[in-house]
């Protein structure tokens, strides 16, 4: 059985995945219309992955004997600046991901809850790939500068589908 307070931070952050997965997709569409169709590429992929993991945890939450709690989202930013400073968006992003993970998994160790805790672990992982990824995306862009976004911009799928086949 769930514990009231896993439940609690648990649905959290089914709101802040479920977020990610908002904010992703009006990056994605911004840069879209922008013109960087491989960026876009890369955040539509990014909003569907906070979605799925969005979904693991209502799914895990139910099955655990809690209740799940789908929640109104609030609007993300329409306009973003150029690509250096939305990237460095999706980092900031990122590391309070990961400080919320962390933050379930500190609960999860007040409450022993160890099921909850062996579970939350893939999430662990995961925050760790999610900042490298973003961190390597903004190397490649301080290593062009303003410079050939052109062709970052044609080569950023390759940098996801380096990262998805390890």
């Amino acid at each position: 059985m769930l514990s009231k307070k896993i439940e609690k931070v648990l649905n959290a952050q089914v709101e802040k995945e479920f977020y990610s997965s908002n904010l992703y997709l009006a990056m994605a569409s911004y840069t879209e219309v922008k013109g960087y169709p491989g960026v876009s590429q890369w955040l539509y992929a990014q909003a569907e992955e906070e979605k799925l993991h969005m979904m693991k945890f209502v799914l895990y939450i139910n099955e655990i004997g809690g209740h799940a709690i789908i929640p109104a989202l609030k609007q993300p930013p329409v306009e973003y600046g150029n690509i250096k400073q939305l990237f460095e968006a999706v980092l900031e992003h990122e590391q309070f991901i990961t400080k919320s993970i962390n933050d379930i998994v500190a609960a999860c160790l007040e409450e022993k809850d160890f099921t909850t805790h062996n579970w939350i672990q893939w999430f662990v992982t995961e925050q760790v790939e999610e900042e490298a990824s973003v961190n390597t995306i903004l190397d490649k862009l301080a290593l062009i500068g303003d410079n050939n976004l052109y062709l970052f911009d044609r080569d950023i799928m390759a940098v996801r589908s380096k990262e998805t086949t390890v």
